[in-house]
């Protein structure tokens, strides 16, 4: 796991909460925060997803390379 990934879980876990206390509390305001949270910590673990990709497949090509 990479920063983006941790930090995208914690920032998506964190929208989580903040929505369901705008649900208790009825603030649409505080619902509509969490759930923009929420998306920006989903495209962060995306982005920590797509960074592992390149890193695993560049770490192929320098494994492939060794055995030639």
């Amino acid at each position: 796991m990479n920063k983006n990934q941790v930090n995208g879980i914690a920032k998506d876990i964190a929208g989580k909460v903040q929505e369901k206390v705008g649900d208790i509390t009825g603030s649409t305001s505080q619902q509509a925060k969490g759930i923009k949270k929420q998306i920006s910590g989903q495209a962060e673990e995306k982005l920590g997803d797509a960074k592992e990709l390149v890193k695993d497949a560049r770490d192929a090509v320098k494994d492939a390379a060794k055995s030639i």
